[in-house]
Formats: structure tokens, sequence, C-alpha cells
């Protein structure tokens, strides 16, 4: 079951819960219903209070749900108190992303960013959830003053690992500064993707390289960082070209924290190829959220082309007209955007073009004022796709 309360203003609700869906499916659940709620504030017990908790445990029973998932973060004692009054195992929106973190990272890097930021989470958690966590006693025949407690134990043990992963994840870091630091006095010329989970970037990243990456219609499909070269006929030039880990609204800052090392490849680059949906129809705020990660980063001043991937999925009135114009950010600043579909091979031969002027002349007053001044192009600060957000088939709503 999934479950997302409204805050009023300010707050992240989706009220479809339709992103929630599809990070449950990514986990391997089946959501069989959603139930939204609005309050003024969370209930400290119970976070959606007693009343809208009777609630959810009579539809829990009613469908025979085996979880519940909560769009938003739960504190400890709210996740414990929902799971002994529903009966059921109860997630909330971190522990889902980090679930999934879990199950698809490969690389050595990648499952050491993913359990630093799993140990980081389970370390709050520790509030008496377990039949175990009584208190020992020492001594000898276990005579003697109390002990530790188990919980103390616990929490011991999983903060001298989070110190072990740090370690090694320095180890990782220095790696691949030495790398950076190799290809910048080679004077390679560094392209990175970014942009919201699912946009396309590995099908993009396969379509400009030949690469092979695994690429899939799901949240997350690809986590580790994949760097290959890429040569550029029309500048006559290799470029690097490195796909990293997508973004999502509210991804944990545990996250953010532990991917450090990788997210240095965009915070690095020479250009970003910021990749949109541009079928979505939350788009603009899927641009916002990268936007604001990336200047968690410090990745802002990085020059950007965005690729409004995905164009092939549009309707016939919402084409564009231009392969290739200027987009405007709420920041004001103007960046190329380019309209293709990674999947079909539309666009690319501009892409191409596009980077090699970046390659060549850079991005900064070059190519991006040259065709600000060409009328043939318009400035446009609107997401192409304003359609509504579709109901998604088959999930019952219960309750507001």
């Amino acid at each position: 079951m999934l479950v997302g309360v409204d805050f009023g203003r300010g707050s992240s609700f989706d009220p479809t819960l339709d992103e929630l869906a599809l990070l449950a499916e990514s986990a391997g659940d089946v959501p069989v219903a959603k139930i939204t709620a609005k309050r003024s504030a969370p209930d400290a017990a119970f976070f959606v209070g007693s009343g809208k908790a009777d609630e959810i445990k009579s539809v829990v029973a009613l469908y025979q749900a085996h979880g519940v998932i909560f769009d938003q973060a739960l504190s400890p004692a709210q996740q414990r108190n929902l799971e002994r009054h529903l009966g059921v195992e109860v997630l909330d929106r971190t522990g889902l992303i980090l679930e999934i973190f879990g199950a698809r990272a490969r690389s050595h890097e990648g499952k050491l960013q993913v359990e630093l930021a799993r140990l980081q989470y389970l370390s709050t958690r520790l509030v008496r959830r377990w039949s175990h966590l009584e208190r020992q006693r020492g001594g000898v025949g276990l005579r003697g003053g109390p002990g530790e407690t188990q919980i103390e134990l616990d929490r011991r043990m999983i903060d001298q690992k989070i110190k072990s992963l740090k370690e090694r994840l320095v180890k990782v870091k220095k790696q691949r500064n030495t790398q950076r630091r190799s290809r910048e006095r080679a004077g390679t010329f560094r392209v990175s993707l970014v942009g919201y989970t699912n946009a396309g970037k590995s099908t993009l990243f396969n379509a400009l390289t030949k690469a092979g990456t695994y690429a899939a219609d799901q949240l997350f499909a690809t986590l580790d960082t994949t760097t290959r070269q890429m040569f550029l006929a029309e500048a006559q030039r290799s470029v690097t070209l490195s796909d990293t880990v997508g973004f999502i609204r509210d991804l944990p800052h545990s996250l953010v924290e532990s991917f450090e090392a990788t997210l240095q490849e965009a915070a690095e680059a020479d250009v970003l190829l910021h990749v949109v949906d541009a079928s979505s129809p939350v788009l603009q705020e899927q641009i916002d959220e990268v936007l604001r990660v990336l200047d968690s980063i410090g990745a802002t001043d990085v020059p950007q082309v965005l690729v409004f991937n995905k164009c092939d999925c549009l309707p016939e009135h919402q084409q564009p007209r231009h392969a290739r114009d200027i987009y405007e950010l709420p920041s004001g600043r103007r960046c190329i955007r380019v309209m293709a579909s990674a999947l079909k091979g539309v666009g690319m031969d501009v892409l191409r073009q596009v980077l090699a002027e970046a390659a060549l002349n850079g991005l900064e007053g070059g190519a991006d004022a040259d065709l600000a001044s060409d009328p043939r192009f318009a400035v446009h600060n609107h997401p192409v796709s304003e359609a509504p957000t579709p109901e998604r088939p088959g999930l019952p709503t219960i309750g507001t």
C-alpha cells in the first residue's frame, strides 16, 4: 500500500503517488492501493494521526497487503509505532530508495557507497524494534552490574563499520582524482550526463558511444559511473563521456554524501548534458530537482546543454519545430536545448555538432550567444509537455 500526506504549501506532495509506485515496482513490490491525506503537521506518534492509521489498517486487511510505503520520511519512532499498529512492515521513501540502490549497485565503489548510506540510515533507527535488545549483564557467571545494552553494542558496531567504509571511500576518491588529473594533463574534454532518473541517460550514452551499457524503462536502472571515449568527427578530436547516477525528488542526503566521489564527475566536467524526459507531465519539477542537486555538489557553474529526450513520445501538436534552440533556466541562465530521441536516434547528429562546438570554442558566450542572436530561434522558458498527469491504472485511491 502507498501512502502520501499533503502538509500544505512548501511540502513535497505527489497526489498521484505515481513516482512512489514506480519506485515500489523497481524494488520488486506490487502496489495494490494508495491513500492520500491532508494534515497541518506530522503526528508525533503515527505521522498520519491515529484515525488515519486505523483507516490504513482496515485497507491493509481489505487488500491483504504485506507492507505500507510512505512517500515522506518517517522518524524511527513513527516507523516503529506504525509497524506495531498495522501489523505489517512499514517503509518510508528513503528506505525504499536505499533498497533499490542496494540491489542495483554492481561495482566495488557503488557497493561501498550504498552500504555506507544504508548504515548511516540504520544507525538512526536503533529504537528497540527487536526483542533481543534487552540489557546484558557482565561478570563471571552473569553476576555483577548491568553491562552494555544490545542496542549500544549494535550502534558501536555500526559506527565502526561506517568509519571503515569512509576510509575505503577516501582511497577510491584519491584514485578517481588521479584519473581526472591524468585526463586534464592529456587535455581531454570531459562531458558528463546528468538528469532525473529514467530520463534516458543510459540510452543516450549508448546512442553516442555504442557502449552497450544496461538501459531499461525503470527508475535507477544503472548506478555505477561509466566513462567512454567518443570521437567527434565535426571537431576532429576525442572527448570523454560519463554516465552518472540519476537524481530524484527527496534524494536521501546520505546518498548524496556517499556518492560524492561519483558525482564529482559532474562537478568537474567541462560540459553537462542535462537529460530531460520531454514527455513527463512534471518536467519542470524534475528540471528544478536536478538543478538543486547540482547546486549541492558545486556544479552550478558548469556549462549545460539540455537534451529534451523522448520527443517521439510527444503528441503531434507538441512536436518541436526546431531540433535546436535556447532554453532559459529558472535562474535566468540560458542554455542550448536539443530535441532528441535516443531510442530512435533522432537528434544525435545535432547533439554531436553542439558537443563539437563546445569542445572547440566552449559554450559560455560562444555558440550560446550566436544561437540566441539568430532570429530563427526563440528563447523558451516553458516545458514542452503541459499535459495533465494521467491517473495510474488499476490503483484505487482511498480517501483524502
